[in-house]
């Protein structure tokens, strides 16, 4: 078994250590895979110090020229561990929003427990969100609300972005028909995968708003995810996310 913790980064200095060497803590021998944008502020040289003083063989970087987009940044990330021998692939943030305690429960249940996809999930039963205002809590469940009513995707976060992908599941996903970049692409992939028929499963979670540095959300992601839905709904009627037919 070999699991890849792919994390974007863009001006994440204040989080980049501390969220590897979390990762690195956990009784699984996870390798962590850092996409950094070109961040300014010097984030992917802390991760090139770690490399070559502590973890030559499992922590990685991939350094883009540029603010590209989490959606960019993932499918560059899955495209490098698919030219490896990892089996799972985890989506992660670098600012604590997720516990990184809890990818041993996304991996067991992939790993032990046969689902092909495992979101951790904020809003499945015993999901909560914490530090959140109340008005971004109504719109992120109410966006919830809205992708569900649209795609009939029996996933209660499809917002999400702490995720476990078995291999299969980017191997038959056409990652080049992935169109969205923003937080419609969260939405995309794990309707990428459901259409396809593989089995999508849900964690509860207990998600953090960050401590450290400067969100990423926008009216202009939430906006791209909102209109999006109905772009990815036709899109999965016809049937365009499959690059090769299932046995």
């Amino acid at each position: 078994m070999s699991a890849l913790v792919i994390i974007p980064t863009y001006n994440e200095r204040e989080n980049a250590e501390a969220i590897i060497r979390a990762v690195f803590a956990l009784p699984e021998p996870f390798h962590v895979l850092i996409v950094d944008d070109g961040s300014p502020d010097g984030t992917a040289q802390i991760v090139r110090d770690l490399q070559a003083s502590e973890y030559a063989d499992r922590l990685h970087l991939l350094e883009r020229k540029g603010k590209l987009g989490l959606g960019t940044a993932y499918i560059a990330g899955f495209r490098w561990g698919l030219e490896r021998d990892y089996d799972f692939f985890f989506e992660m943030d670098a600012d604590f929003s997720h516990n990184p305690a809890d990818l041993l429960r996304l991996l067991a249940r992939c790993r032990d427990e046969g689902a092909d996809a495992v979101v951790g999930s904020r809003y499945c039963r015993g999901g909560r969100v914490v530090n959140w205002p109340l008005d971004r809590i109504i719109l992120s469940y109410g966006a919830s609300l809205y992708t569900r009513c649209i795609l009939w995707m029996p996933v209660a976060d499809p917002t999400a972005g702490f995720i476990c992908y078995r291999r299969k599941v980017l191997e038959t996903m056409d990652l080049g028909k992935i169109r969205f970049i923003g937080y419609a692409f969260q939405i995309e992939m794990k309707y990428a995968a459901y259409s396809l028929g593989f089995k999508v499963r849900e964690v509860p979670i207990t998600f953090k708003d960050r401590e450290k540095g400067q969100s990423k959300m926008s009216l202009h992601i939430i906006r791209e995810a909102m209109l999006g839905v109905i772009q990815i709904r036709w899109r999965g009627l016809m049937g365009r996310y499959g690059s090769r037919q299932m046995g």
